[in-house]
């Protein structure tokens, strides 16, 4: 998880977080970011393999979401919104 809480991957966590938040939605989560659904694909396989998890799996959306929302509230290396 943590190479995807480096401020260079801000835009890729801030990514991640919304979609999680948005429950997976993918029209929702591309609308509320601003970008096209491909563009959102792009960068969720981006988060696929810069964290090794597979966002198909429950567990994983869970163990994602949990910390970004951690590292939100914890600290500088927190993604911004």
């Amino acid at each position: 998880m943590r190479p995807l809480l480096r401020p260079e991957h801000r835009e890729l966590a801030r990514t991640a977080e919304t979609f999680l938040d948005h429950a997976g939605g993918a029209t929702r989560t591309a609308a509320a970011l601003g970008v096209h659904r491909q563009t959102l694909y792009y960068r969720l396989s981006r988060v696929e393999r810069l964290t090794g998890l597979d966002l198909a799996s429950g567990e994983d959306r869970l163990l994602l979401h949990m910390a970004l929302k951690a590292a939100r509230l914890t600290g500088p290396a927190a993604p911004a919104d």
